[in-house]
């Protein structure tokens, strides 16, 4: 049997295929898969920022179309590019054991950034996050793969990316400065790999179940409840991080800000992973947002 795999044809989303069907070949020996890659319009539309573009599914929806016309069987996503809700006609049918969720300075660190230097991301949490820490930083926007954004590393500067990204593509030069969840907060699912299939097929939901990775799972659910309660439209600066202290138990930190970064909150708690934590986040937050 040969399982047909849709893919965005970065660089990036080609290695997340192919790790995706490296795991099912292991876990299915005999198993064989094809790559099926399309371009997005946001890997085409570079003069646009994400908002632009529609915000969250901007990278995903043609990926996705592509199984729902019978294109694919399945597709491989980032999570973190993935609409707080699964598209109708679709299922999540397995998250692969999650890898580093933290974001990354790539030029300098920060405490070798001098005062005034100039920072390059495309991300408003990201540019929020850095601007609490140090307001006298310049931001700029900044878009493209992961090979066209690093020629774009200021200099004396930075520009910010997943870790995940730099680890996967094997890139050790220029070094990551890691950003831990006390200076940044990541997105919703970053650095977690999200497969999809038609919800009528079980024979692919089964195949794919065999690599799903149930702790990287329940880390998703709960940050993904934090975009839902936000609305899957928001277009607030917001990220949520899950992380699991013990069978049962989840400590959830996420930020919220306004649209200029003015008014910035970050909350962290512990609560059951049954109680609907990340919905509690976002409640939190959006209570001292508007208070």
């Amino acid at each position: 049997m040969k399982l047909r795999l849709a893919t965005r044809q970065s660089p990036l989303a080609l290695w997340q295929a192919n790790e995706v069907g490296r795991l099912l070949k292991r876990a299915h020996p005999g198993l064989a898969f094809e790559l099926v890659p399309t371009s997005t319009t946001a890997d085409e539309r570079l003069d646009l920022t994400i908002a632009d573009l529609g915000g969250k599914g901007a990278f995903s929806t043609q990926v996705q179309a592509m199984v729902a016309a019978g294109h694919a069987d399945a597709a491989v996503h980032s999570a973190k590019d993935l609409p707080s809700t699964t598209v109708p006609g679709l299922q999540m049918a397995a998250v692969p054991e999650r890898a580093n969720p933290f974001d990354a300075l790539i030029g300098a660190s920060l405490d070798e950034l001098q005062l005034g230097a100039t920072v390059r991301t495309g991300s408003a949490r990201r540019r929020v996050q850095l601007l609490a820490i140090r307001p006298d930083l310049v931001m700029e926007e900044l878009r493209g793969n992961i090979q066209t954004r690093l020629q774009k590393i200021p200099a004396g500067g930075a520009i910010v990316m997943a870790s995940a990204a730099l680890h996967r593509l094997g890139i050790t030069d220029p070094v990551g400065h890691e950003l831990s969840a006390d200076l940044m907060v990541p997105q919703v699912g970053q650095g977690s790999l999200a497969i999809e299939c038609r919800s009528e097929d079980t024979e692919t939901a089964g195949l794919l179940a065999a690599i799903e990775h149930a702790p990287s799972r329940l880390r998703l659910d709960l940050e993904r409840q934090f975009l839902v309660e936000l609305g899957g439209d928001c277009e607030l600066p917001a990220g949520a991080f899950a992380e699991l202290v013990s069978d049962d138990e989840a400590r959830l930190t996420g930020i919220l800000a306004d649209p200029t970064g003015a008014q910035f909150h970050r909350h962290t708690f512990i609560a059951g992973v049954d109680t609907q934590p990340g919905t509690q986040l976002a409640v939190e937050l959006r209570s001292m947002l508007e208070g």
